[in-house]
């Protein structure tokens, strides 16, 4: 299976991650990379680095606002006096619809969800390369590969059009349903991350296009908490285009399994003729998270299930974070493909 992957996504480094009114060492580091491609490799993946489609794809996917955001933010943060070494938001505005401001604090707040997507100084850069990796997974598949793995990092499934959040700035699964949009195909995400999909739920939420299906520990009482319900449809076109399995806190293997075929019926019933999958490992038993209790051989069947729909597919790394089971986890994913 070919795999995507370029240097300069190493570059972002995040410092702070708050939780629990805390703040701790980001779990989304750059050692994930070193884990997630060794397990790609062991699998047999051979790597190959991205072609450069411009911004066009990814502006595509997010707003012209938020892009210069992205792109300007860490110098213009900079210039504040006594600013800390990352961009981290501490005002956020109740609706989309207020006031937008010209302070970088401001603004800010406006596109940063949260405190765990903080801006470094090669954040941008980062986050356009992972972005490139997976329109280039999109490409290869649309041009007739089966299956290709994209290793994005940072992920993207938590980043709404003008809105980052939960490690993720750019949202590659979006880009590259997009991108197959873009060439004749109907395209389906099956976001399997242990966080529901809210960004990428938010961006096709009224399109009857993209079918979006997402099986997440309930929100109720994990990340993101205030999307992923199952009353969560769609709206206006999209309606029923939007499916959300929430699952208990600790579901095993058995109850994931039924939960994904109820994913895979529905992907059949909307005649998708490509699924992006968004391949969160952090099901796992062990992933730091601990929202669902995944084991290693239920990535397998959980991979050899979607791969019985026998349609192409884009597989766009989100979560799984660092434990001894990681690089094993992607291993029996794409085992389980092939």
């Amino acid at each position: 299976m070919k795999a995507i992957f370029d240097e300069r996504q190493r570059l972002h480094d995040p410092c702070h991650f708050m939780a629990n009114g805390k703040t701790y060492p980001s779990p989304e580091t750059p050692e994930r990379i070193a884990r997630l491609m060794a397990g790609a490799q062991a699998a047999g993946c051979a790597f190959q680095p991205p072609l450069d489609a411009g911004l066009g794809p990814i502006a595509a996917i997010h707003s012209a606002e938020y892009l210069q955001f992205l792109r300007t933010i860490y110098p213009r943060w900079q210039r504040i006096p006594d600013a800390g070494a990352e961009v981290i938001p501490n005002i956020h505005p109740a609706t989309r619809g207020d006031n937008y401001p010209k302070s970088a604090i401001g603004q800010a707040g406006y596109h940063q969800a949260d405190t765990a997507c903080p801006i470094g100084a090669q954040t941008w850069d980062a986050a356009y390369w992972s972005a490139q990796s997976a329109i280039t997974g999109a490409d290869l598949v649309a041009g007739g590969e089966a299956a290709v793995y994209v290793l994005s990092r940072p992920p993207g499934h938590h980043a709404f059009c003008d809105l980052a959040g939960g490690f993720c700035f750019l949202n590659n699964s979006a880009i590259a349903a997009q991108r197959l949009r873009a060439n004749g195909l109907r395209p389906a995400i099956l976001d399997v991350d242990v966080h529901h999909g809210n960004g990428t739920q938010g961006i096709f939420y009224a399109r009857d296009d993209v079918l979006t299906v997402s099986l997440h520990a309930d929100p109720d009482r994990f990340y993101p908490f205030f999307w992923g319900a199952a009353q969560e449809r769609g709206e206006g076109r999209g309606m029923g285009c939007n499916l959300n399995l929430p699952l208990p806190r600790g579901t095993d293997d058995a109850g994931y399994m039924a939960a994904l075929d109820t994913a895979l019926a529905r992907i059949s019933a909307f005649g998708a003729d490509v699924v992006v999958v968004a391949l969160g490992l952090d099901a796992h038993i062990d992933d730091p998270f601990k929202g669902l209790a995944i084991t290693t051989p239920g990535f397998q069947a959980m991979a050899a299930a979607i791969a019985g729909l026998g349609l192409p597919l884009v597989l766009v790394q989100e979560g799984g974070y660092v434990s001894d089971a990681l690089a094993d986890n992607l291993t029996a994913f794409l085992g389980g493909i092939s």
